[in-house]
């Protein structure tokens, strides 16, 4: 027997009772009751689709993400051979190779020590310091947005606020800090969902080209941007991690498939997540206008909001990871080279941790830390820019307005398909300047 049959029968050998999967569209759309289900009944459930195991309990997910030496994430090993459209991610990466720069492994995709490196050369512009030195900054892009969509005092506005603010905001923000232009932030936010395509949901073969093709403009695009930095270095991040080997002592100079593979990471990063994290809290909102009072008397729980906010409905529902040898999970032994997905949202509903887990709770206690974030050596590395834009927004909207409502019910689905992410399609708001 085959090293990938013994492996595709150990999973398929598993037994679980719960017989739907989050790689359900629907599912990924509103998955908290799924996520309960699990963690009564299957709570390392086996995905035999992909070769792999879904990990939901909160202690599990800290355990798996905290030891990279028996979970890694590189997808070099990885034991899945089937699903997640392999055959198309292989001809997707062949396209890539051929035209551009082939992906290479770096930051949140390598191990330590390979990633301690990686980490240390991006983690500089994400520092405390720099953040509170930008803070002037995310104030003035956010009041620049409200601007252009708030009315006179007392009267009604509206706005889809994932286009016009949310998608903005932290777009506006990474692009300035790598140092490209704001007015082409429209440009970067197709990037962003290109890049991410291959890992939201099933493309067509036609998608795959046309993704592909998204990628490689954005690559050489990138590239040129990396050759006019070495000649006239600037003071953002992609001038530093040009230069990063100078200085240094036995240090090769960062290749231009580690840059773009670095850019992938910071352009998504930057775009995809905070954007979703501000979509979920303003929804929030308006289910819960006994929520948005509280707040308007007392703008210092923002911050607490925000919290609660990132662990009831995280933008990262999960990532991957791959098992480097047999491991024991819970009861379950999961094989060497499973493929590992962690849900980093089902453990931050996990009612072992949470007291009335799947309430929000303004009030709620700050013992149990939530896993939006993560934890472990691939703890997210913008997070503190990312809480700062957060306050900054939450507190400018609450300042702005007196009312925040729905403009109209949502027309279907409330979220883009995705194995990781938690997108929103739209968010249209009706509001009340203050």
């Amino acid at each position: 027997m085959s090293d990938t049959a013994s492996l595709d029968d150990r999973i398929a050998a598993m037994e679980c009772p719960v017989d739907h999967t989050i790689l359900d569209p629907a599912i990924q759309d509103d998955p908290y009751d799924f996520y309960g289900e699990v963690h009564a009944k299957c709570p390392v459930m086996p995905l035999p689709e992909v070769g792999g195991v879904l990990v939901t309990k909160y202690d599990d997910v800290r355990f798996v993400l905290t030891r990279p030496d028996l979970f890694s994430s590189s997808g070099r090993g990885s034991g899945a051979r089937k699903g997640l459209q392999v055959e198309n991610s292989r001809k997707y990466r062949a396209i890539i190779k051929e035209r551009g720069w082939g992906h290479v492994e770096t930051l949140q995709r390598c191990d330590p020590p390979e990633h301690t490196g990686y980490r240390r050369l991006v983690g500089k512009a994400f520092l405390p310091k720099q953040i509170r030195a930008i803070q002037p900054q995310v104030a003035d892009i956010s009041r620049e947005l409200i601007d252009g969509l708030m009315p006179p005092s007392g009267e009604i506005g509206e706005c889809e606020f994932n286009l016009d603010y949310a998608m903005p905001l932290p777009g506006t923000i990474i692009a300035e800090q790598l140092g490209l232009p704001r007015s082409e932030i429209h440009t970067f936010n197709k990037w962003a969902h290109a890049l991410l395509a291959l890992s939201m949901k099933p493309l067509t073969e036609e998608e795959v080209l046309a993704t592909a093709e998204i990628e490689l403009e954005a690559q050489h695009h990138l590239a040129r941007v990396f050759e006019e930095r070495r000649a006239e270095p600037a003071d953002d991040l992609i001038s530093a991690l040009v230069h990063a080997h100078e200085g240094e002592d036995d240090v090769e100079p960062l290749s231009v498939a580690e840059l773009q593979n670095l850019m992938h990471q910071l352009i998504t990063g930057g775009f995809e997540t905070t954007t979703s994290a501000l979509n979920h809290g303003m929804w929030l909102l308006t289910r819960r206008p006994d929520i948005q009072a509280r707040l308007r008397k007392d703008l210092s729980l923002v911050p607490a909001f925000i919290e609660e906010s990132l662990r009831y409905e995280s933008p990262v529902q999960g990532l991957f990871r791959t098992a480097t040898q047999d491991v024991v999970v819970g009861d379950v032994t999961i094989p060497q080279g499973a493929l590992v997905m962690v849900r980093y949202a089902a453990a931050n509903r996990d009612a072992d941790v949470f007291d009335d887990a799947d309430d929000f709770d303004l009030d709620r206690s700050g013992d149990a830390k939530h896993l939006a974030f993560g934890v472990g050596p691939h703890f997210c590395v913008g997070a503190a820019l990312a809480r700062q834009e957060l306050v900054t927004g939450f507190t400018h909207w609450l300042e702005r307005t007196s009312n925040i409502e729905l403009a109209r019910p949502f027309d279907g689905p409330i979220h883009d398909p995705s194995f990781i992410l938690f997108p929103m399609r739209e968010l249209p708001l009706s509001f009340t300047a203050a």
